[in-house]
């Protein structure tokens, strides 16, 4: 038409740049560029590894597996976005913090905003069955002033390596989950079990092509926290046990030295257990941020 450019024919060497224009003429802001930039890439490894229609269509149908493979109490999207760094690289770029401060790590695909409140020194397993674990730690800030009020939310795998959510017929509901609040020295503390490391799951989609590719699919053994507090930024963390051989291969990359803690042997009751003490430093939200 008169006054306007001639539009791009399609073809292998125009593909994208097709595509980037069309966005560039009816698209604003941000979500277009990004939008351009991904197709772009996937453009280019269509043409490098130039797959079959079959080929293609394996890839389209691990999408849509991958989709039914999730619902309320699996994410396997969010497993594919983990285990690929893609969220820790997001959670990275989102959350610089002071050195002091506790880093954040990525939530992981086991996280339920539903874990009961439960009082200060109570036990979030509810079955016993483990190695007795008792946590103790701190919320304050940058000054080592406590954070009275902080809400903990914390949940764990279980002595052989399972979330409650991988086994609603065998772990009883909200099993080694619970919200605690801090008090007014920003202390609180629970009782628990020992977690074991675990693999990735890979009876879903996701894991099975990352096995099938050699990815390391292993966890050290972990506790996930999720602290908020009103007027600091929110806290999304781990906290590894030292004596993990597997530190340093998580195949959530979410590994940190600050994030390294011993969990000391100790007795109670004429009982072996373990016992772990830890502090969490939150930084106050930036002016016209949420934290």
């Amino acid at each position: 038409m008169a006054g306007h450019a001639k539009a791009l024919t399609f073809s292998e060497a125009t593909s994208s740049e097709v595509f980037s224009d069309r966005l560039s003429a009816n698209g604003d802001g941000n979500l277009p560029r990004l939008l351009a930039a991904v197709v772009t890439h996937v453009h280019d490894l269509i043409k490098q590894f130039r797959p079959t229609q079959d080929e293609w269509r394996q890839v389209i149908a691990f999408l849509t597996e991958v989709g039914h493979a999730s619902d309320e109490r699996r994410q396997e999207w969010v497993l594919l976005s983990d285990l690929i760094g893609a969220s820790a690289l997001v959670e990275e770029i989102n959350s610089r913090r002071p050195k002091a401060a506790t880093p954040n790590t990525i939530r992981g695909p086991f996280f339920r905003n539903d874990a009961p409140e439960r009082s200060s020194g109570s036990s979030i397993s509810l079955d016993g069955v483990g190695e007795p674990l008792m946590v103790s730690a701190r919320v304050e800030d940058l000054d080592g002033l406590p954070i009275a009020g902080a809400e903990i939310v914390t949940w764990q795998a279980n002595g052989e390596g399972f979330y409650e959510n991988q086994q609603p017929d065998l772990q009883p509901e909200h099993n080694l989950r619970g919200l605690f609040r801090a008090d007014a020295d920003g202390r609180f503390h629970y009782r628990s079990v020992m977690p074991s490391g675990y693999g990735v799951p890979d009876d879903g989609p996701v894991g099975r092509l990352l096995a099938e590719a050699g990815y390391p699919l292993r966890r050290p053994v972990n506790l996930h926290f999720v602290i908020r507090a009103r007027g600091f930024e929110t806290i999304t963390t781990h906290i590894y046990d030292a004596s993990d051989p597997h530190l340093g291969e998580d195949a959530l990359f979410g590994v940190r030295p600050e994030l390294v803690a011993r969990f000391e042997p100790v007795d109670i009751d004429g009982k072996r257990a373990k016992a772990v003490n830890l502090t969490f430093v939150m930084v106050r939200t930036k002016p016209g941020r949420v934290g």
